[in-house]
């Protein structure tokens, strides 16, 4: 996939736009459960790493 440059047009614009729009779809249940859990994940990963952060500054900096 061509990445466009800045300068491109406004028709050049829809092109691509409709482009995209051809190729992309609407997910189903399954696949939406599936992103939802990964998301679910990667915030509790996030929260935790921070957690720990916080722990570890509060153990050694009082």
């Amino acid at each position: 996939m061509e990445v466009a440059p800045l300068n491109m047009g406004f028709r050049d614009f829809l092109r691509s736009s409709a482009a995209i729009f051809r190729l992309a779809h609407k997910s189903d249940r399954d696949e939406f459960t599936l992103y939802l859990k990964l998301v679910a994940l990667g915030i509790a990963v996030v929260g935790t790493i921070g957690f720990i952060i916080k722990l570890v500054g509060a153990i050694f900096f009082g």
